[in-house]
């Protein structure tokens, strides 16, 4: 089978659901970075919307996060979809959620004044309210979207968590999962495996804060 190329820009984290999706079926795969301020011409011509995640396979090429992690998922075992249907549709659903999640929390982040930030800080947490309602209660010492069992959707969901754990970890009074035990738990999980501890390179967290204070935003100003 063609060894798949990824193509990368190291903070993003739609990349980083491939990389963990990869790393848990132990798939060989490439690497390539790229700077998405200085996008290469051959970037451009393979990439119709100009983004990453792009999965090279042979002269074939993917792109979109979700798709690529569709791809994947029926290309190399084990599956990490639910083999029913509406499950797996309400799967792809919560995937959704997530990016949603990563919009507001890029929104928090870069927001020049406080009341914005603010502002997106509660749409957060509104969201949070949401999503701790619908996650089963806790079983195992393992917990996941769906109980004991990792999917797909939890690797949507990890790099949303991980930004929140850099954030955490620089400045404690921005964690923002305190008064969610179920999702706290989630979040602790999926930190803990080794396909999300090595999705990013060693270097992410400081230069994920170092990307924020050069935005200038009010978040950057405090860190």
């Amino acid at each position: 089978m063609t060894k798949p190329v990824l193509v990368s820009f190291k903070l993003c984290p739609y990349v980083q659901r491939s990389v963990i999706n990869l790393l848990e079926k132990k798939v060989d795969y490439d690497i390539k970075y790229i700077d998405l301020a200085n996008k290469p011409d051959w970037f451009l011509k393979i990439s119709p919307f100009g983004k990453v995640p792009v999965l090279q396979v042979g002269e074939d090429v993917i792109f979109e996060s979700a798709v690529i992690n569709e791809y994947l998922d029926e290309v190399y075992p084990p599956a990490l979809h639910p083999k029913d249907p509406i499950q797996k549709a309400k799967h792809r659903s919560w995937t959704e959620f997530a990016s949603a999640l990563l919009v507001d929390q890029y929104g928090w982040t870069m927001a020049k004044e406080k009341s914005d930030s603010d502002k997106k800080k509660e749409e957060l947490l509104s969201k949070f309210k949401i999503l701790e309602a619908a996650l089963p209660s806790p079983s195992d010492s393992n917990y996941f979207f769906s109980g004991s069992q990792m999917h797909l959707v939890d690797t949507a969901f990890a790099p949303f968590f991980m930004r929140l754990q850099f954030l955490a970890d620089h400045k404690p009074e921005l964690y923002l999962l305190k008064d969610f035990p179920k999702i706290k738990k989630w979040s602790e999980t999926l930190l803990s495996l080794p396909s999300v501890k090595n999705s990013v390179l060693p270097e992410v967290p400081k230069e994920y804060l170092e990307f924020i204070k050069a935005h200038h935003s009010w978040m950057g100003g405090i860190l």
